[in-house]
């Protein structure tokens, strides 16, 4: 008998969903430094329009994928808003750590904008 993979993707989701959230709940967001971002030498880009990303951030050193928006970058480093466990998070990561999420879903104004 077969599987229905429509669901089996949709509880792969929620499982990954309910492990990140187990992850974010022990703190410790790592983020790049003021050192490494070089905010006073290097061109920052605030996008209105936040990106759907895949980026691979860390909490405690252990990385996690996560779905979230690219808020702003620079050449070498990407601010990326995600939630987890219902918490927002946001953090800088390094370029190579961010791809364009290729299942595109249109951003709640709070991803957009952050709490308001």
């Amino acid at each position: 008998m077969g599987t229905n993979r429509r669901y089996a993707d949709r509880i792969d989701r929620q499982m990954d969903e309910r492990i990140l959230a187990t992850i974010a709940a022990k703190g410790g967001l790592q983020s790049l430094s003021a050192a490494e971002l070089a905010l006073d030498r290097e061109q920052l880009t605030i996008d209105p329009e936040p990106k759907p990303v895949l980026a691979w951030v860390r909490f405690y050193g252990e990385a996690v994928r996560v779905r979230g928006f690219a808020c702003r970058w620079t050449p070498k480093a990407v601010g990326v808003k995600f939630t987890a466990g219902g918490k927002e998070y946001t953090t800088w990561v390094w370029s190579d750590a961010v791809e364009l999420d290729q299942e595109v879903r249109p951003p709640s104004d709070a991803e957009k904008y952050g709490p308001q």
